[in-house]
């Protein structure tokens, strides 16, 4: 379970902003998971919260924002959803395509801090 060490990853990232921005604390952070990203957005919450416990960031919540997979018709010009597993033919002028637009994201979009209270 390759979320394990994402979520490890994600907890580290976060705690170095905290230190960064002492004495604040870590409340939420925000990542964004493509559909087609090889992350199973349940495991990465499960994963988090199993890694956080004993942590500075044991209160901290992992939000996690899911990304379909859309990719556009490079003869039509149209934007479409691709599924997983993909298909990339477009359903409105019946052609292949290569051009994903999204759906490969795994990024850390947010990092939420709270003034640790003395």
């Amino acid at each position: 379970m390759h979320e394990l060490s994402i979520a490890t990853a994600v907890l580290e990232r976060a705690a170095e902003e905290a230190r960064r921005h002492a004495p604040a604390r870590v409340t939420a952070v925000r990542v964004r998971v493509g559909e087609l990203a090889g992350v199973v957005p349940d495991a990465l919450r499960f994963s988090f919260d199993v890694a956080r416990r004993g942590t500075a960031l044991a209160a901290a919540r992992l939000l996690v924002e899911e990304i379909t997979a859309t990719a556009r018709c490079a003869p039509c010009g149209d934007d479409f959803a691709v599924g997983t597993p993909p298909f990339l033919w477009c359903p409105r002028c019946d052609r292949p395509t290569t051009r994903l637009l999204t759906g490969r994201e795994l990024e850390i979009t947010g990092i939420e801090l709270e003034e640790a209270s003395a």
